[in-house]
Parts: structure tokens; C-alpha cells; sequence
């Protein structure tokens, strides 16, 4: 199928015939990617099986895989789940619309195929003027993954999802990139205590400073955030928990250590003839010698690294590169969401100490 682009700088007048023409597709069941405020999306209507699938088969995605419904507003919440607990509400009041998505308890309203036969649905409402006006359009709620392959980087622009699904989706609105740059955090709400899924966009710091104590899952608080292996997790909650995702084309390495450490592992893959990429912050790229060196932001900024993160990982093809070196950064605010998709790309950590 041949892949609609529409280009929108501005939610304007001028631009509502692109909006109606993506929501008409998403009303016929078709797939239309489109921008939030983390990363771009994939969205089919959430209510209608047969359209969910098409977003399984367009980015190769298993089918045990929970998708999170991204709806317009608060009062919609209500329309999906039995019951907004107490610190679910003052969540959303304090975090939405923006980055974090909500564990509730279904009411069955939801296809199966996005809860992957959970009794619980995740629940977003984005921060961003194009996925509002597109939502408040179609009057639907989207079911909508990152908008790639599965597996391959979060796409943060339009070229990024053109780049993977070209032909494989019937539109895509394009409304330049995206700000945080990782996904939103997930928490659980079903339980006594919120329990975070998946770090993102909302830090843990932020959660508490609205609703006091919150957990973090096991799989994330064990060996400093490293996930478990593929198939570990029987029945992911959310997004993120099973299997493989964010892997750059080449072989990524995440290197804990100074500058000088750095280089000496540049130096032993140079001289064994590879191509060396590096992910790095300013201060370390600086001083470093290698094929390739792609600049993510500052250590003291780590909003700026998380915005870029996904671009950085997409910027090595498999033959600029034979591997690609990667920074590790502190695990404080959304440090803790970069480190958890690094530790998910990466194919193996050395460190200095």
C-alpha cells in the first residue's frame, strides 16, 4: 500500500483536511502513525480487533505485547475501566495530558488484542497537539505502540517511521520531532502501592513528590535496571517488559568509565580493524578518537540526552560500523528511563571498576 504523509508545523485551519483525512482512515480501520510529546505512535482504534492486528502485522510485533490506549481527555478514562483508584486521579491530574500511562482494570470495552488478555488496560492521555487534534477528530480511542519495526529505536520523527513502515501503514502525520524522546512511564494503579512498569518521561522523584511512596517492578530494580531475558516475563503488563527493543543495527557495547577508559576499548577495536561508532555526552566525546562519534547532549542535561537518545541509536547503519561504544549516564530522573533502554539495546556492559 502506498504510505499518506502529511506535513503539519501547526495545528491551523489550513490543516484540519489532513487531520479528517488521517481520522477517516483510522475510522475504516486503517493504521496511522502520528506524533506525542515522546516518541511517535502507531494508532488503529482500539475497540475493533481487526484494526488492532494490522499494527501487530505492520511492525512484526508479538501478540503478547499490551498496547496502551492514548485517549483525548480525563473524562474519557472513565469509558474503558471499572475504577479510577484515589492515586490514579491525582496522577492524572498532575502528570496529563503528558508522558505516563496508567495501569486500570478493564472493563472489557477495550479489544483483547490490546490488553493481550490481561484483565488490565494501560490508559495515556498525550501532550501534543497533533495526537490531540487527531483523537478529538476520530472520537476513538487509539490503541498505539512506537510507530517502527519491533525491536529497532523508538522513532522520535517522521523520517524514522517512514524509514521502517513505509508501505506498511496507511498514513503518516508528520509533525516534526518529538520533545522528551523516550517513551512515557508506565505505572501500575491495579494494586495498594503504585508500582512502576516502565521509567519514561515522568520521573520516580516527580511520582512521589504527588503520591508518596511508589515501587518499582522487580525486573527493573534488579541488577541496576537490567531487564530480564526474552521470555522471562510470562505475561508482560506493559510495553517493554519481555522482549528485545531499542537495538541500533550493529552491535552496541555500553562502556562504564572515564575518558581514558573509553578509549582504550576504542583503541583495541581499531586495531583489531573494526569500524568504531561512539554514543557519548559532550565532556567525554571530547577528548575521544574514533570512526564515528555521535553527540547526544550533556551529563548535566539529561533531558537533552534522553531527546536525542533514539536518533543517536538509528545513526549507525551496519556499514558505517562494526560496533558502537556507548556511554552509560547517572541513574537519577530520567537518567533511570536512559539507562533502561540502553541496558535493553546494548548486547553486553564492561566497566572500568
Amino acid at each position: 500500500m502506498d504510505t499518506k504523509v502529511w506535513r503539519i508545523d501547526q495545528i491551523t485551519k489550513e490543516t484540519d483536511q489532513a487531520i479528517e483525512e488521517a481520522s477517516a482512515l483510522l475510522e475504516q480501520n486503517q493504521v496511522v502513525a502520528f506524533p506525542t510529546e515522546t516518541v511517535y505512535g502507531l494508532g488503529a482504534n482500539a475497540k475493533e480487533a481487526d484494526a488492532v492486528d494490522k499494527i501487530f502485522r505492520a511492525k512484526g510485533r508479538p501478540s503478547d505485547n499490551p498496547l496502551i490506549v492514548h485517549i483525548a481527555d480525563r473524562n474519557q478514562v472513565d469509558e474503558y475501566v471499572t475504577e479510577v483508584p484515589e492515586v490514579a486521579e491525582k496522577l492524572l491530574a498532575a502528570f496529563t495530558p503528558g508522558p505516563l500511562t496508567l495501569i486500570l482494570k478493564s472493563n472489557g470495552t477495550i479489544a483483547e488484542n490490546v490488553t493481550a488478555g490481561l484483565p488490565s488496560i494501560g490508559v495515556r492521555i498525550p501532550d501534543h497537539p497533533v495526537a490531540q487534534a487527531l483523537l478529538r477528530a476520530c472520537r476513538l480511542p487509539l490503541a498505539a505502540p512506537s510507530a517502527n519495526k519491533s525491536g529497532r529505536p523508538s522513532p522520535t520523527t517522521a523520517e524514522h517511521v517512514y524509514e521502517d513502515l513505509q508501505g506498511r501503514i496507511a498514513g503518516l502525520l508528520d509533525g516534526g520531532p518529538t520533545g522528551v524522546g523516550v517513551e512515557s512511564t508506565v505505572v501500575d494503579c491495579t494494586g495498594v502501592m503504585p508500582i512502576i512498569l516502565r521509567p519514561g518521561g515522568v520521573t520516580r522523584e516527580q511520582l512521589e513528590e504527588v503520591v508518596g511512596s511508589v515501587m518499582v517492578d522487580p525486573a527493573l530494580a534488579s541488577a541496576g535496571g537490567d531487564l530480564p531475558e526474552d521470555g522471562a516475563v510470562d505475561k508482560p503488563r506493559a510495553p517493554g517488559m519481555k522482549y528485545t527493543h531499542y537495538a541500533p543495527e550493529a552491535p552496541m557495547w555500553l562502556v562504564d568509565g572515564d575518558p581514558s577508559f573509553m578509549q582504550e576499548q576504542i583503541d583495541v577495536h581499531l586495531q583489531a580493524g573494526d569500524k568504531v561508532g561512539i554514543i557519548a555526552s559532550e565532556e567525554l566525546a571530547a577528548g575521544l578518537n574514533a570512526d564515528h562519534i555521535n553527540v547526544c547532549g550533556s551529563r548535566d542535561n539529561l533531558n537533552e540526552v534522553a531527546a536525542h537518545l533514539y536518533d543517536a541509536l538509528r545513526s549507525f547503519k551496519k556499514s558505517d560500523v562494526d560496533i558502537i561504544l556507548c556511554e552509560t549516564f547517572p541513574e537519577t530522573g530520567v537518567g533511570h528511563a536512559i539507562m533502561n533502554r540502553l541496558q535493553k539495546a546494548a548486547t553486553k556492559k564492561i566497566n572500568q571498576f
